[in-house]
């Protein structure tokens, strides 16, 4: 490429990045209005429908502790905060909630959690759960069955290694779900059938992926054959 070509490239490279920079500023100094929708600067609304911001906004909540109270208390979900502590074994229990109930479902029982994984699965109970279950049954999810989030222990039991996402209740199982009439969703029975039950639950894989960073299902080993694990550390896996 001659030379010249290839100053004018760069040229016109760093001419876009300093466009991109200044308007950035501008939004985020409010020099220039945007609609809620289009701004990234907006706050998480779990109420507002998804749209292309969304992923991004939900970044930024779940990686500053005050945006994701503020972050929360769209969601219409009922829960109690926790003080910090640690244990004797180094789990940290920091920016905890315990969690009571979603915007329209209850969880099988209480349930801590850190402040990202309780704003994630009010994402997921509004904007996946329960249109999954209209969609596929005309009706209402009413529970999100569980069988635990915090658990001061290694991954996957092991006597030795890193810590799991569940010694810090930044990680939860989920076996199945209730919908209005009383009829039950498993993930260990109905995952795998041809029915409407395993239309759901394929559904509810997917809508998980989509908002939680870990989804350890039974397509991946045969400790999470039963559940699916959902966890909010820094690794991204849909298994």
């Amino acid at each position: 490429m001659p030379q010249p070509m290839r100053h004018t490239r760069l040229l016109a490279l760093l001419l876009t990045a300093s466009l991109i920079a200044v308007f950035t500023w501008l939004i985020a100094n409010q020099r220039i209005s945007l609609p809620p929708r289009w701004d990234p600067f907006a706050p998480l609304d779990v109420q507002a429908p998804l749209g292309p911001l969304t992923p991004w906004r939900l970044w930024r909540a779940t990686h500053d502790p005050v945006a994701c109270r503020t972050a929360l208390n769209t969601a219409h979900m009922t829960y109690v905060p926790v003080p910090d502590q640690t244990t004797p074994s180094t789990c940290q229990l920091q920016n905890v909630l315990r969690v009571e109930r979603f915007e329209d479902a209850c969880p099988s029982s209480s349930f801590l959690a850190t402040c990202p994984l309780a704003l994630a699965l009010a994402m997921y109970e509004r904007h996946y759960l329960q249109p999954a279950a209209q969609a596929i049954y005309g009706e209402s999810l009413r529970q999100i069955v569980h069988v635990g989030s915090y658990a001061c222990r290694n991954v996957n039991h092991e006597a030795q290694g890193p810590l799991s996402e569940h010694a810090f209740a930044n990680a939860i199982d989920i076996e199945g779900f209730v919908l209005a009439d009383g009829s039950t969703i498993s993930v260990a029975h109905d995952g795998s059938r041809d029915t409407r039950a395993g239309t759901f639950v394929r559904r509810a894989r997917d809508g998980a992926c989509a908002v939680f960073h870990t989804v350890l299902g039974p397509d991946y080993n045969a400790l999470h054959r039963a559940h699916f694990h959902v966890d909010m550390g820094p690794y991204r896996v849909c298994s």
